[in-house]
């Protein structure tokens, strides 16, 4: 079995282990108790986790071109690839079966932010007019943002204060990575969508131009939305719509005709954008309500209403 089989196929049994208990979850659920944007919500855990675990795959499959991006001046830089790879695989199994989520949550936005700061931040101020530069510290900024808030809202009922304050920094932050990718759709439509990078769309897809600017134009609102607490748990819900649109219909189409598992492939780019779906997920999911967290869901944590009610406790 080739390395690109096997990954594709664990992958795709992830998704659908996640996906299972996901919906199991809802059948503890009174139907009226929950909206439908908050179930939509309760996927943004697995859509998060599913692409850390291609992620962590890809660290062994592509050792040889993932371990270029290991800090020259770090030693052993095998160890530190392997054990990132590791840390992904954990990452992803711990958020789709709810086990430990409490403490993967927060440990995997950490080593983003090493991430960010070790690679990401030290790349912009080497080339400030490197745009796709720009873009790759928005996109490992917005996925901490991510784990951050799924960990804040995981977290709440223990750290209520610190909780409420990491979630809105991580709301922030993705709020001004989806304003820069908006603008940057507006700047650059020949691209491919949602994180604006340096694959182009392919010459069959039709109405390139209307594509990037009607989804520029989402990301630009609803980057502005995320600011603003009355409309952030919307706004954030039609982002992961967005992203998991873009993830069916222009992302996946690429990977069925031409697969590639290598970095910066076209599963690269369905991992990328899903869990951009994800994150915006769980960014609504950690929108303070009227009194406490709005919804969240996956199997780790209870879920709550508006008020913070508690109305069902996860495995």
């Amino acid at each position: 079995m080739t390395a690109s089989l096997l990954l594709h196929l664990v992958a795709i049994l992830l998704f659908a282990i996640g996906l299972f208990l996901t919906l199991r979850q809802w059948r503890t659920l009174p139907p009226s108790s929950t909206p439908v944007a908050d179930r939509l919500i309760s996927f943004g855990p697995l859509f998060f986790a599913v692409p850390y675990a291609v992620f962590g795959m890809q660290h062994f499959s592509e050792h040889s071109v993932v371990v270029q991006a290991v800090p020259a001046w770090l030693p052993a830089h095998a160890f530190w690839l392997y054990l990132v790879g590791v840390a992904n695989i954990a990452a992803a199994l711990s958020l789709i079966t709810g086990r430990l989520a409490r403490i993967a949550a927060p440990l995997l936005g950490l080593m983003m932010f090493l991430f960010v700061a070790l690679i990401y931040i030290p790349d912009v101020f080497q080339e400030p007019t490197n745009r796709f530069a720009i873009a790759l510290f928005f996109r490992d900024g917005s996925l901490c943002a991510g784990a951050l808030a799924l960990a804040a809202t995981l977290n709440a009922d223990r750290y209520e204060r610190l909780a409420r304050r990491v979630a809105l920094a991580a709301r922030i932050f993705f709020a001004i990575a989806m304003i820069f990718y908006g603008v940057e759709h507006f700047l650059h439509p020949q691209f491919a969508p949602g994180v604006p990078l340096e694959l182009e769309m392919p010459a069959r897809f039709p109405a390139q131009a209307a594509i990037a600017w009607i989804s520029g134009a989402i990301l630009l609102v609803c980057g502005v939305g995320l600011f603003f607490n009355k409309t952030a748990h919307s706004a954030g819900v039609v982002l992961g719509v967005l992203y998991l649109f873009l993830t069916a219909s222009v992302y996946l189409p690429m990977e069925i005709l031409h697969p590639s598992i290598a970095i910066s492939g076209t599963l690269d780019y369905v991992a990328d954008t899903l869990a951009f779906s994800g994150a915006a997920f769980i960014i609504a999911g950690s929108v303070a309500a009227k009194c406490k967290f709005h919804t969240i869901a996956l199997a780790p944590t209870a879920i709550h209403d508006d008020c913070g009610t508690k109305v069902a406790v996860s495995r």
